[in-house]
């Protein structure tokens, strides 16, 4: 049997970059030295107007294909995910296809998911590859998150960031990728939500938890969202280890899901973690939601931090809420 390694990545940030001090300009008020205390966030990338995940995702395939001299026909199955596709329909993955010159055998779909998405694609990849289904598997994340948020926003408009990640899933020989566990819990659906642009009746749809203060289409409510991670992201930590047969000693990273510093600080804390055991890597992007984890890897491998033979523990949480990790060892 055949299964899933995380091959090269490619990032790709819009071009706009937003800075704390160019909000500080424009909102005078806001406390920019309190807000990049709490966030860890000094800069984010903006996507233009006219500029949607599929265009973050093409690019950011292209640079993969280009750099690593990957062969776009040597490509499978495309996976998606986003929560800011370009239209209800059709499948944005499909438009991608057709982008990036994929052949037409191949299959595509996006799916749904925010922070917990790419520790999502890599089961689905893995499940593809080994069901014989695929042997190469793109894996593209992508999100312009800041098209939900109002200017005026100091509290999302400061977090979040738009990116995309492309990454190839091979089929090896050894399983690098093991022990996945998920969560989820709709009861949570109401602390980050975004109930414009869907179908059902404004009168029977999810109510934010609590006074949404700011006009954005985005609802956050920071403190239950840190609350459920604190409590949820231990457990899920023990339930990995137990399933793929390890011990936390032996994981090299903890490479966690790039809320905002304040979350993973407290997350650091609570498991008891050095800082080079759990990397922070959010300050010049923010919040890019499917694509922290990838980013993240990405710059560990560059800063040479990231080493074959090294183990991590891959951990996704947030919206939905919904909740995955699995361990990972560099090939």
């Amino acid at each position: 049997m055949k299964h899933a390694s995380i091959g090269p990545i490619a990032i790709h940030l819009p071009e706009r970059i937003e800075t704390n001090s160019d909000l500080k300009t424009l909102y005078p008020s806001w406390d920019m030295d309190l807000i990049e205390e709490k966030t860890g966030i000094v800069s984010r990338h903006v996507c233009a107007p006219d500029e949607c995940s599929s265009d973050l995702g093409v690019r950011a395939a292209q640079k993969l294909f280009a750099e690593r001299e990957i062969d776009p026909k040597s490509i499978d199955f495309l996976l998606l995910c986003t929560q800011t596709p370009d239209y209800p329909l059709p499948t944005t993955a499909c438009l991608i296809q057709d982008r990036l010159h994929l052949r037409t055998e191949i299959g595509a779909l996006d799916f749904n998911l925010g922070c917990s998405g790419f520790v999502y694609g890599l089961a689905l990849a893995g499940g593809l590859i080994q069901t014989g289904a695929a042997r190469r598997v793109l894996l593209i994340t992508a999100e312009t998150y800041t098209k939900f948020i109002h200017p005026d926003d100091r509290s999302l408009r400061t977090i979040f960031g738009d990116g995309a990640a492309a990454t190839l899933i091979d089929a090896s020989e050894a399983p690098a990728l093991t022990g996945f566990r998920f969560g989820t819990d709709g009861s949570g659906a109401d602390t980050l939500l975004v109930t414009k642009g869907g179908y059902r009746p404004r009168d029977k749809a999810h109510r934010p938890r609590h006074r949404q203060r700011w006009p954005s289409d985005l609802y956050m409510d920071g403190p239950s969202l840190i609350n459920f991670t604190v409590s949820a992201i231990p457990k899920l930590i023990d339930d990995v280890l137990a399933s793929s047969g390890t011990i936390r000693e032996r994981i090299d990273h903890f490479i966690m899901h790039q809320a905002t510093a304040k979350m993973l600080m407290q997350l650091r804390d609570r498991l008891n973690l050095p800082p080079e055991k759990m990397p922070i890597e959010l300050a010049d992007c923010g919040n890019t939601v499917s694509s922290t984890i990838p980013i993240v890897i990405q710059r560990m491998r560059e800063s040479g931090r990231l080493r074959a033979g090294q183990r991590s523990m891959l951990l996704g949480f947030g919206v939905g809420l919904s909740w995955a990790g699995c361990v990972w060892e560099e090939g």
